[in-house]
């Protein structure tokens, strides 16, 4: 079992009503071998009270479907996610794909992200020892820009996440590591 809501909730800010975090309850097919990846529930999560009220439906929910919670850590804007759903069902309706106009919203919130002061993960899978995961802390901490990047280290289901600010990628790969960087993926809140 991953929970890991104490040390994420430490990574959200809610600075205004506009601001919300997307977090999804997703069946994925690696760990379901009979279903396809799926959406069982998408929330919106306004605030670190709201987080507080749906957290226990999120657990039942990710029990009951041999699902995890994903939740992406660079907040959303309701205003600007509202204006890109319009301009994806716009898309959708020009391409006759009437049936996929319902999706649209939750498509917005994926693509795009209204955070100034961005997260980023670098995906460690297998089990490594934690030397590992501090060497790569300090190699990205050695590219620019200067100072302290990594935020924290989350454990997924096969791995770790470090949670880090952005950092110069170009650099980092001189280094000869071939972890995945992922600039606004979700990562893992809750996995059964």
């Amino acid at each position: 079992m991953v929970d890991n809501i104490e040390k994420i909730k430490a990574l959200l800010s809610f600075e205004s009503e506009d601001d919300f975090y997307f977090l999804q309850v997703l069946q994925r097919k690696k760990e379901n071998e009979s279903t396809a990846n799926r959406v069982i529930k998408s929330y919106f999560i306004k605030s670190m009270e709201h987080l507080d009220q749906v957290y226990d439906e999120v657990k039942q929910l990710c029990e009951l479907f041999h699902a995890r919670a994903m939740i992406r850590l660079n907040k959303r804007s309701f205003y600007k996610t509202s204006f890109k759903a319009l301009v994806n069902i716009s898309n959708a309706l020009s391409n006759n794909d009437f049936k996929n106009v319902s999706k649209q919203y939750e498509k917005a919130c994926g693509q795009y992200h209204n955070d100034s002061d961005k997260t980023w993960i670098v995906d460690i899978d297998g089990p490594v020892e934690e030397g590992f995961i501090k060497k790569i802390g300090e190699v990205i901490n050695t590219c620019a820009p200067e100072g302290e990047k990594v935020v924290t280290c989350l454990p997924s289901n096969s791995g770790w996440h470090l949670i880090t600010k952005p950092f110069n990628l170009h650099r980092f790969k001189e280094f000869g590591y071939t972890l995945d960087i992922h600039k606004d993926n979700p990562t893992n809140l809750y996995i059964p």
